[in-house]
């Protein structure tokens, strides 16, 4: 017993707050992760984007 309080009172503490951090740890990776594939989805439409208006330029290079 330490102060009064059984050893394993004060290990149940510390699994809790172990468990809080990693929590905390797993919830800010998949918050960069899902960054990360959002920044990618953007590159992508963006790449489209640079594709359509270089297509629409060509064709109209080509009628005139």
């Amino acid at each position: 017993m330490i102060l009064g309080v059984p050893w394993w009172v004060f290990m149940l503490i510390m699994f809790i707050f172990l468990s809080g951090y990693m929590a905390f740890r797993a919830m800010r990776a998949e918050r960069r992760l899902e960054q990360q594939y959002i920044e990618q989805e953007g590159m992508v439409y963006i790449d489209r984007m640079e594709q359509e208006r270089h297509e629409k330029h060509r064709q109209r290079q080509h009628m005139s």
